[in-house]
């Protein structure tokens, strides 16, 4: 489960990490009362305006910019809300953006000239042990440091027995480059950091930048949070930050629904059982000429409301001229799965308007394959794996 940056930050705060402070705000006014109460509580006169949306790159589309006074924040903020914003991890037509964060300026003048790095804790699978990734370039796109300047991104990893030890806070602030109160600072930030990233049960925390004010103080100006949604039953409370405007709404809808269901930008939307099973299907649909349009697994409930429901979700995707059911009768015996798809396929009615391809192998398939070829409808039955193949790549080229 992805999170707002604002959301991030008060994760972070609460486990003691240092943050730029903020306010969220959903429309131009709240966000000039929201700036004037930060002026107040941290003495900012200047104020950066953040577009919240689940994308990065925010401020290359235009959506974080400077206000150097209240008139200004709410211009900006007039402007920001509302539009689609549009960057490189955003879908084409971009992403709306429904709220902003004020937040206080913390770039102010001071002894030396502030230092922007970045950090990030993550799981690395090849290894399966948690990592710290950090680099002094901060503010950058972490992609482009590491194939123009890849000795520049340090990692440490940590045993998950063990957890993160003394020295290897220590070494990460040696190697950006600290001293002194920022040296102190750091290791205080990286260690908050890590606790966490494990008690949050969080997949990914990016912070790009993490900044050295010039008062040598170390802080988190911006948060990329994923949270592992196999844990959100421990975390009631984050469970309630889930922003479903932010979210794919097919995929949205099928999760309601009980299905698990990922878009794709295919032309042939799947139905299957088991994970396994789907990935195999999709492999099968890529060899046959075609490109999987989802990934979706029905469970092993496969009766005709469920099958039905289905039908209805891939067919929403616009881009599907054909659909495969590939059913293995294990647990669900092939028949009753027949049966559901035909009669999903009379309640639909006239909705179903592409070639629907059905493979049924396991327990009772041979009935199965007799119920779909004497129904009298527009399905074309296969039982061997390239037989469907064949009926895929058939009805594509036609």
């Amino acid at each position: 489960m992805n999170l707002h940056e604002y959301q991030g930050k008060e994760i972070l705060n609460s486990f003691g990490v240092r943050i730029q402070r903020g306010i969220v705000a959903n429309n131009h006014k709240k966000a000039v009362d929201a700036a004037k109460q930060l002026a107040t509580e941290t003495g900012t006169g200047w104020w950066v305006i953040k577009a919240q949306i689940h994308a990065g790159g925010r401020g290359k589309g235009g959506g974080v910019k400077l206000a150097k006074s209240l008139q200004e924040v709410e211009t900006i903020s007039n402007s920001i809300l509302g539009m689609m914003l549009k960057t490189p991890q955003t879908p084409p037509q971009g992403k709306k953006v429904n709220q902003v964060l004020i937040a206080e300026d913390v770039y102010y003048p001071g002894d030396h000239e502030p230092e922007e790095y970045y950090m990030s804790v993550l799981l690395n699978r090849a290894t399966g042990k948690n990592m710290i990734m950090y680099s002094t370039e901060g503010g950058m796109d972490i992609e482009t440091v590491a194939e123009e300047t890849p000795h520049l991104i340090f990692t440490e990893e940590i045993d998950p027995l063990l957890g993160l030890l003394p020295f290897q806070s220590r070494k990460i602030a040696f190697n950006l480059g600290l001293s002194g109160g920022a040296l102190k600072e750091m290791i205080k930030f990286v260690s908050a950091l890590y606790k966490a990233y494990i008690e949050s049960d969080a997949s990914m925390f990016e912070i790009n930048p993490v900044l050295k004010t010039s008062d040598d103080k170390i802080l988190a100006v911006d948060s990329k949070v994923t949270l592992d949604d196999n844990a959100l039953f421990r975390h009631k409370d984050y469970a309630q930050l889930r922003d479903l405007r932010e979210e794919n709404p097919i995929e949205v809808e099928a999760n309601a629904a009980g299905l698990n269901y990922v878009d794709l930008d295919g032309n042939v939307g799947c139905m299957v059982n088991g994970a396994g099973l789907a990935m195999s299907t999709m492999d099968l649909i890529k060899q046959s000429g075609g490109e999987p349009a989802n990934f979706l697994d029905v469970g092993g409930t496969a009766d005709a409301k469920r099958v039905e429901t289905a039908f209805r979700i891939i067919l929403k995707d616009e881009n599907v001229k054909a659909i495969l059911v590939n059913i293995f009768g294990g647990i669900v015996r092939c028949d009753r799965v027949a049966q559901g798809v035909i009669d999903a396929y009379k309640n639909m009615g006239d909705a179903i308007k592409i070639p629907i391809i059905v493979r049924l192998q396991g327990t009772n398939a041979i009935e199965a394959k007799q119920l779909i070829d004497d129904s009298g409808l527009a399905v074309i039955s296969a039982t061997e794996f390239q037989e469907a193949a064949d009926k895929v790549k058939e009805v594509l080229n036609n």
